[in-house]
């Protein structure tokens, strides 16, 4: 299999690797680069546990090619808290037990903090649209709504 090398900016830091032609943003962030927080679920795009925000948008990292990443901006969840201070829709998650298994915590937040990023004051019918790509087989969803609903009260406070 043909090498190919790919560069892109990980949660603020510069990264550059060569990787096999084919080979996921998933599997090239956890196998090749040690970032674990995006979880392989289903692997086919139908659960978002892989979800990663690249330049501002949403992304399924088992569906997208890493090769097709070159120079692109890449977060994940381990790249929200700073100075080893939670981001508020990390901390909500813990203060509203918005976890159990954790499993499809990272995907959660991923598409939780694309929602506040583009709508900071969001309905709940927003919230429950804006997570509707992902599956958690634990919790029944309320914790996970009430969450980000609690972010965005406390970002909505912080900017005040």
């Amino acid at each position: 299999m043909a090498k190919v090398p790919v560069q892109f900016t990980l949660n603020g830091s510069e990264k550059a690797e060569f990787i096999d032609s084919g080979t996921t943003l998933l599997n090239a962030l956890r196998d090749k680069i040690g970032d674990t927080s995006p979880k392989g679920g289903c692997h086919q795009g139908t659960c978002g546990a892989c979800s990663v925000i690249i330049d501002g948008e949403l992304r399924l990292s088992c569906l997208t090619l890493a090769e097709t990443c070159n120079g692109t901006a890449i977060t994940t969840t381990s790249g929200l808290a700073e100075g080893g201070v939670l981001h508020p829709l990390q901390r909500a998650f813990l203060d509203t037990f918005a976890t159990q298994c954790g499993f499809c915590t990272p995907g959660m937040i991923m598409a939780a903090k694309v929602l506040l990023d583009h709508t900071p004051n969001p309905t709940r019918d927003d919230v429950v649209e804006a997570l509707s790509g992902n599956i958690c087989r634990c919790t029944g969803y309320e914790p996970i709504i009430q969450a980000v609903l609690t972010a965005a009260r406390s970002n909505s406070q912080n900017a005040a």
